[in-house]
């Protein structure tokens, strides 16, 4: 039996570097779905467990009464499927068949699970005893003092989701967007509470940001209800899972399915909406779309699906809703297809709140830079939208990867917090526009821009800093030096062209 495990950010490192162990020769594609669907497992059969024992200690008999885990929203796990009963057998080659039964089990008792656990462990290409490996991983973790294990279970699915989508690279963005990216979305809108919307919702990541967001804010998570989309099944199932770790319901619609064609939630309006589509999708369906009510601001083209993803998501806004969504930097100044007109048409409804640059290298799925557009039903300040240009911020963590700092490693630099902040004073009308950074526009200025949208073109260009030296001071200063740097030049020139004749070699 393995030795106890602490249960800290060294667990969840842990779990991936078995997860790598594990793998073999089949694809990340195919082996993620292997520990998240371990992750969900072992955390089912804990909250199962928790709730077993406290029926166990009123003694009325109930232990095994399925509708006294259902009204407290927890999974009924049947005997046999329970977590022990798979820890028992950790060590035998029916450790798969085993853990696929009880996934079997576990969606026959519970309705909302049905179809949606992975069911293959059984395959002969997986190690069956490393796969006992991980089981022991889980079984033996030891909850630091206050630590909460669903917390450390919901904290080791996301660290996983995220070292998949780095070995995924570009197939990753069918499931994963940047959490620095979504709790930047998500600090700017601060869904408190509402319904909130994600059409093409990946693995959930969106919904478990704004979850988080409330319960940092001492809120109430049932004061949010969560509605989503995604066409992708295997990713669809990893969002439910996902969601159900954290204890967020959901209604993901009754099957994956695509948003343009098939929209799970035709009639809801949202207060809030997040989302990171795909960028620039084609095809998308606009064929057998043509006469859309949701294209009120413009037929989107057919070869970009950008200003269809825009339009739909305003669509589903209530009429005090916000949206903030990821778009390619091309729908901030395209004229191709109509979306030069689509745009006019949504910045003259007097939708457009703010606009932001974000830098490069923070996707795996692309290095080209992104913005965020935040679009509200209700805008405080009519005829104005806040551009902010964060495209110099950011941390480089991989010589491929950037990301938006939170604070967590140093409180003095937080560029979240900076861009929320900025975003929360243009609300409250107290924000001074910075060069190079930010600045309120208003509609008037932006259409004689042609409604080109990219905050580069109102920001201006960073303020240099005075260093007080007079300026003719400073050019004889220069020229001297540089002087001085061409006489050096021509010495070492001379020096080498000695060496050389002295060897033969005459320049």
């Amino acid at each position: 039996m393995a030795e106890k495990n602490t249960a800290d950010i060294g667990f969840e490192k842990e779990i991936w570097d078995a997860a790598c162990v594990l793998r073999g020769n089949m694809d990340a594609s195919e082996y993620k779905n292997v520990i998240l669907g371990l992750i969900f497992l072992k955390y089912i059969s804990d909250s199962f467990e928790s709730r077993y024992q406290e029926l166990l200690n009123e003694g009325d008999g109930f232990e095994e009464d399925r509708d006294e885990y259902t009204y407290k929203n927890i999974f009924f796990v049947p005997t046999g499927a329970r977590w022990k009963d798979i820890a028992d057998k950790a060590h035998t080659p029916e450790i798969g068949t085993t853990i696929d039964n009880a996934m079997i089990a576990i969606e026959s008792e519970n309705k909302k699970l049905k179809g949606i656990l992975p069911k293959n462990f059984a395959r002969p290409e997986l190690d069956k005893r490393r796969l006992g490996e991980v089981v022991d991983l889980f079984t033996n973790v030891q909850m630091a003092d206050g630590a909460d294990e669903k917390d450390l279970l919901g904290r080791t699915y996301e660290y996983c989701l995220r070292n998949f989508a780095e070995q995924e690279g570009k197939n990753a963005g069918q499931f994963y967007t940047p959490s620095c990216v979504v709790r930047t979305i998500v600090e700017i809108l601060q869904p408190f509470n509402g319904r909130v919307y994600d059409p093409c919702c990946g693995a959930g990541g969106m919904f478990v940001q704004s979850a988080g967001f409330v319960k940092n804010h001492q809120g109430n998570i049932n004061d949010i209800s969560v509605y989503g989309q995604e066409s992708n099944p295997t990713t669809w199932k990893m969002a439910k899972m996902n969601l159900a770790i954290r204890g967020i319901d959901c209604n993901l619609g009754e099957i994956p399915d695509d948003t343009f064609l098939n929209d799970q939630h035709p009639t809801m309006r949202a207060d809030f909406v997040m989302a990171n589509p795909p960028f620039n999708l084609t095809p998308w369906g606009a064929d057998k779309l043509k006469e859309d009510q949701r294209w009120k601001y413009g037929m989107p083209p057919a070869g970009n699906a950008n200003f269809a993803w825009i339009q739909h998501m305003i669509w589903h806004l209530s009429p005090n809703g916000k949206m903030g969504m990821v778009l390619a930097n091309g729908s901030l100044s395209s004229q191709t297809g109509g979306e030069g007109e689509i745009r006019k048409n949504i910045i003259d409804a007097n939708l457009v709140e703010c606009i932001i640059s974000l830098p490069d290298k923070l996707f795996y799925t692309t290095g080209i830079p992104v913005s965020l557009w935040f679009i509200n039903k209700n805008k405080k300040h009519q005829d104005q939208t806040l551009f902010i240009d964060a495209r110099n911020m950011g941390t480089m963590v991989t010589r491929a990867l950037r990301e938006l700092t939170d604070g967590s490693d140093d409180p003095q630099n937080n560029d979240i917090k900076k861009i929320a902040d900025t975003y929360a004073a243009f609300i409250e009308g107290t924000l001074e526009n910075v060069s190079g950074y930010c600045a309120v526009v208003t509609t008037e200025k932006i259409a004689s821009q042609d409604y080109i949208l990219t905050p580069g073109r109102y920001v201006g260009i960073e303020e240099q800093e005075d260093d007080g030296e007079p300026f003719d001071e400073k050019m004889t200063r220069l020229t001297a030096e540089l002087s001085g740097m061409f006489e050096k030049s021509h010495e070492l020139e001379a020096e080498i062209k000695k060496k050389l004749g002295a060897i033969g070699y005459e320049i």
